[in-house]
C-alpha cells in the first residue's frame, strides 16, 4: 500500500498565513514530518512502524500551490446525513475566506447529482454570511443524495465548466471512491484540480481514520435510546428493551453506546456472528438472563445477524451508493424473541426502539463541533497546497493526510481480539461466543 499523498506541482506562492503566524515556528509543517501508523514501543521494529508505513502530517505549509485570488472552491456532501456536516461546510468556507482570502466558494447541491447537468441543480454561492449560523443545525444545507451518475468524466467536465480548482468531498466510502475517480481523471487530463475528502460516516468505518466526525454525537444520542429501553424493561414483568442502531458492517456505535451507558446486557454487532437457537444460542442466554434478573436490554447494530435471515447479503439488492440493502435485524429479532418465549410459556414485555434517523439528523455535540472545525481547516490547508486524491483524518490523535486509495482499501471494523472489545464484553456480561 502506498502512503504517499499526491501533489499537483511545486509550491512557489507564499502563504499569507505567514503574516499572522510569523513568530510561531510550530504553526507551519513540512511534508517531511510523518506520523507512525503504530506508535506502540513493542512494535517499533515491526512492519507498520517503519518510516515507509507512516502518514503525512496535516497543517498549513509556508508555500502554497494555488493563488488565492484566482482560486474557486467547491463543496459537495454525499450519502446519508450525519451530525456535523454543516460544521465542516462552515469551517471550509471561513478558512478559505478569512485564512487564505479566497473569494469564491460554491456549494454543490444534492451530492454528486449536483454535478450532473441532467439533474438541473445549480450551485449555491457560499459566503461567510451565508454559513454563519449553519453549524447550529443538523443535516446539510447543501442537501445530499446517493449515487448521481456512473459517468465520472461528465462530473469532471462540469467541474471544469464551473471553474473549480479545489473540490472538497464530504462523504463516506462511496463518496471517496467517486472522489478518487475524479482525481484520477483530472490528473490524466492534466487539469489542476485538487480533490480533498473529509470522511463522513456515522459508522466510523473508514480505514486509517481514528474516528470520523459525527460518530461521537451518534453514540451519545444513542445512549438516550438505551436509557429509555432500560427504563421500559425495568418497568414491566420480564421486560426486554431492544434497540437497533446504525452500523452496516462495523458495530462501533452499538459498542460505544453500550460502554457509555453500561445498562446493556447483549450487544450484537456485524463482526461477531451468533446463533439464535441451541444451548449456546442467543435466545437461550437471553432466557437465562430474564429468569435471573427479570429484565434485559439488547443493543443490535443494523448489520448484525444478516446470515440468519432469508435474504442473504450476497443475493441482496444494492442502493445508489452500492451498499447492500440489509434485512431488518431489529424487526426480525423482535419476532424471534416474542416467538421463543411464547413457545416456552414465559411472559415477556418487549419494547422495540429504532432511533436511527433521530441520531443521524442531530446537530453535532460540542466535541464533534471542535473536530469538524479542525477537519475543515486542515482540508483547506491541504487543498491550497495542491494536495489531491487524499482525505484529512486523525491518527494517534494527530491530524494527517491519507491517500484516498489507502482509506478505501478496506473497511475499518471492531477488532474482536482487542482490549476495546473485551471491555464491551465485560460491561455486558454476555458470553464471548454465542455459537453452538
Amino acid at each position: 500500500m502506498n502512503y504517499s499523498v499526491k501533489n499537483l506541482g511545486a509550491r512557489d506562492i507564499t502563504n499569507r498565513l505567514l503574516d499572522r503566524f510569523s513568530t510561531n515556528k510550530t504553526a507551519f509543517v513540512s511534508d517531511d514530518v510523518r506520523v507512525l501508523y503504530d506508535v506502540r514501543l513493542s512494535h517499533l521494529t515491526r512492519e507498520y512502524s517503519t518510516p515507509e508505513k507512516s502518514l503525512e502530517l496535516a497543517g498549513p505549509r509556508e508555500k502554497i500551490f494555488f493563488d488565492p485570488t484566482q482560486v474557486r472552491c467547491a463543496i459537495v456532501t454525499c450519502g446519508g446525513l450525519c451530525p456535523g456536516i454543516n460544521d465542516v461546510i462552515r469551517s471550509i468556507v471561513m478558512e478559505s475566506y478569512y485564512g487564505y482570502g479566497v473569494r469564491s466558494v460554491i456549494g454543490i447541491r444534492y451530492g454528486y447529482n449536483g454535478l450532473n447537468p441532467e439533474k438541473g441543480y445549480e450551485p449555491i454561492e457560499l459566503t461567510p454570511d451565508y454559513v454563519d449560523e449553519i453549524h447550529k443545525q443538523g443535516g446539510t444545507i447543501l442537501g445530499s443524495s446517493r449515487g448521481g451518475t456512473d459517468d465520472m468524466e461528465l462530473i469532471v467536465d462540469r467541474l471544469q465548466e464551473l471553474g473549480v480548482n479545489i473540490l472538497f468531498t464530504i462523504g463516506g466510502d462511496g463518496t471517496l471512491r467517486g472522489a478518487h475517480e475524479i482525481a484520477k481523471i483530472a490528473m490524466k487530463r492534466e487539469i489542476m484540480l485538487s480533490v480533498i475528502g473529509v470522511p463522513k460516516t456515522i459508522d466510523n468505518d473508514i480505514n486509517f481514520t481514528q474516528r470520523s466526525f459525527g460518530f461521537e454525537t451518534a453514540f451519545s444520542v444513542a445512549v438516550e435510546a438505551i436509557s429509555s429501553a432500560h427504563t421500559e424493561a425495568k418497568g414491566a414483568p420480564n421486560g426486554i428493551g431492544l434497540v437497533k442502531l446504525m452500523g452496516r458492517h462495523s458495530g462501533f456505535i452499538a459498542a460505544n453506546a453500550t460502554l457509555a451507558m453500561n445498562d446493556v446486557n447483549f450487544v450484537l454487532v456485524p463482526e461477531v456472528p451468533f446463533d439464535l437457537d441451541g444451548d449456546n444460542g442467543f435466545l437461550r442466554h437471553l432466557e437465562e438472563r430474564i429468569k435471573r434478573r427479570k429484565h434485559a436490554v439488547i443493543c443490535v447494530a443494523e448489520g448484525a445477524g444478516q446470515d440468519l435471515m432469508e435474504i442473504h447479503q450476497n443475493n441482496a439488492d444494492r442502493d445508489a451508493s452500492g451498499n447492500i440493502r440489509l434485512s431488518d435485524i431489529g424487526v426480525f429479532l423482535k419476532e424471534k424473541i416474542n416467538g421463543y418465549f411464547s413457545e416456552n410459556n414465559i411472559e415477556v414485555n418487549l419494547k422495540y426502539i429504532d432511533p436511527s434517523y433521530i441520531i443521524r439528523s442531530a446537530p453535532a455535540n460540542p466535541n464533534d463541533s471542535i473536530f469538524c472545525a479542525q477537519l475543515g481547516q486542515f482540508a483547506v490547508h491541504a487543498g491550497m497546497c495542491g494536495k489531491t486524491d487524499m482525505i484529512v483524518a486523525q491518527w494517534n490523535n494527530i491530524y494527517t493526510h491519507v491517500p484516498i486509495e489507502l482509506a478505501i482499501s478496506s473497511r475499518k471494523k471492531i477488532d474482536t481480539n482487542s482490549r476495546f472489545w473485551y471491555t464491551v464484553l465485560e460491561a455486558t456480561g454476555q458470553p464471548v461466543s454465542m455459537i453452538n
